[in-house]
């Protein structure tokens, strides 16, 4: 389990394809504290670290995750946000995120407001998936408040220290994000929909 509170970010080094799969190779501060079999959440998708060497780490995705997150385009030099598992002894400052992306969605619009900036971003509402005006919603693995929502779209609004810290520094209009909704909201809509159905 995560919190969508990114720690790092990483850069991708080295892309091995292996049948249908990937294996990433990224430089991270964080890769000298990783052990094989670890959990880290990769722009909000969790994956198990298969190796390690001094500052940099190897993880595999698999055919499924490569067609339902934004992975599969990632390249040599980019960055993604990093976050390892949430400790049992910490505080619980994001929201639950569990690293199992929904799907993705498009940036829409940037917009630039004198010390913070405006994120727009649709997705496709046949999947179920919905947000709720100041609900919770993981994008590229960041942990973030959703406002304007609507039946396939949302905004967010991001600090600066986040707009440094994390990839969304790079993110432009037209940029694929990772986008895991928040959990207790698919539960209710889950249970509603059985007494319905």
């Amino acid at each position: 389990m995560f919190t969508g509170i990114v720690e790092s970010t990483g850069e991708v080094l080295k892309i091995d394809i292996e049948g249908t799969n990937r294996t990433f190779t990224l430089a991270s501060p964080l890769a000298r504290e990783f052990k094989i079999d670890q959990s880290i959440n990769h722009n909000g998708v969790c994956l198990t670290v298969v190796a390690v060497e001094e500052d940099t780490y190897q993880v595999t995705a698999i055919e499924e995750t490569l067609i339902k997150t934004n992975l599969g385009s990632l390249t040599v030099e980019s960055k993604v946000n990093l976050e390892r598992c949430m400790p049992a002894n910490g505080r619980f400052d994001g929201h639950i995120v569990q690293g199992h992306v929904d799907q993705t969605g498009i940036c829409t619009n940037v917009e630039e407001r004198d010390g913070s900036w405006l994120f727009d971003f649709k997705y496709d509402p046949s999947t179920g998936n919905l947000t709720v005006e100041k609900g919770s919603i993981c994008i590229n693995g960041v942990s973030l408040t959703v406002f304007n929502s609507t039946e396939n779209s949302f905004r967010v609004a991001i600090i600066p220290y986040t707009y440094s810290f994390t990839n969304f520094h790079s993110l432009k209009a037209g940029d694929s994000v990772n986008l895991e909704f928040d959990i207790l909201g698919k539960y209710i809509k889950r249970i509603l929909g059985s007494y319905t159905a």
